[in-house]
């Protein structure tokens, strides 16, 4: 399993993904914002997205783990 963490601290702009869904390597998971500023978190690898931890509008702090992707 593999933790995608969040790169800064910012409030979850938009969920791009599901549970169950099968993403690819550099594939958008979710958009954070801050300052006006719209930041893409990506997919490490490829895999299935097992957890979503934010939903939309949530405030996440820099390095907290935000989804989980499985093989």
């Amino acid at each position: 399993m593999t933790d995608v963490r969040a790169e800064l601290s910012a409030s979850v702009f938009k969920l791009e993904v599901a549970v169950g869904d099968r993403v690819e390597q550099d594939q958008p998971l979710l958009v954070l914002e801050s300052m006006k500023m719209e930041i893409p978190v990506v997919a490490p690898r490829a895999g299935e997205v097992q957890e979503l931890l934010v939903s939309e509008g949530e405030m996440v702090a820099e390095g907290a783990v935000v989804a989980r992707l499985a093989d």
